[in-house]
């Protein structure tokens, strides 16, 4: 229970942080004129996050799940997912974010892992809503929220896509690219 505890609190600060790193970049960007996308859906998917850290919490917290044998297994995958993560945000940099903020007539990154895929950051934050209750035994939690996070991408890429494409040199360097998986 004091793993959980440490690695909830890490996660919830690591969240908190990305916000904070998502705001500055927000603001850097407005100021040189970059408008929102997709806004509407944007509450709701801060909404499924924060019901998430809830979920996970109570089910091991307060209905007792417990880590099984094999947690390891997930636990590695969430540190791979970490290593994307931290590269797939480092390279967009100031475009980073939590919301679609898109400067007009920029050009689109296409380094790091955006060479390979153009969602990598999606698939990171999916690899960790199913693999985090996993290293807890917290079946429920990732079930439940892979299936909400699937339906939340449903609509959260497509809307990225189409500001991308309006406002920027999308299609140019992103075009031949897989959308989210590299089998797609």
């Amino acid at each position: 229970m004091k793993w959980f505890l440490i690695f909830w609190f890490f996660l919830v600060v690591q969240r908190l942080a990305e916000v904070k790193i998502a705001k500055k970049n927000e603001e850097t960007l407005r100021t040189k004129g970059a408008v929102e996308a997709g806004g509407s859906h944007y509450k709701w998917m801060v909404m499924m996050h924060v019901s998430f850290f809830i979920a996970l919490f109570l089910e091991v917290i307060v209905f007792g799940a417990s880590s099984p044998n094999w947690w390891i297994v997930p636990f590695v995958l969430f540190l791979a997912a970490q290593v994307v993560r931290v590269w797939a945000i480092t390279s967009l940099g100031v475009y980073w974010n939590t919301k679609i903020i898109l400067l007009p007539g920029a050009k689109v990154v296409a380094k790091g892992p955006y060479r390979f895929i153009r969602h990598p950051n999606y698939l990171v934050v999916s690899l960790e809503i199913f693999v985090i209750p996993l290293i807890f035994g917290a079946y429920i939690t990732a079930i439940l929220f892979t299936l909400l996070n699937i339906l939340m991408l449903r609509v959260r890429i497509p809307a990225e896509e189409k500001a991308l494409m309006e406002l920027t040199d999308y299609e140019n360097s992103h075009g031949q690219k897989q959308r989210f998986f590299p089998s797609q």
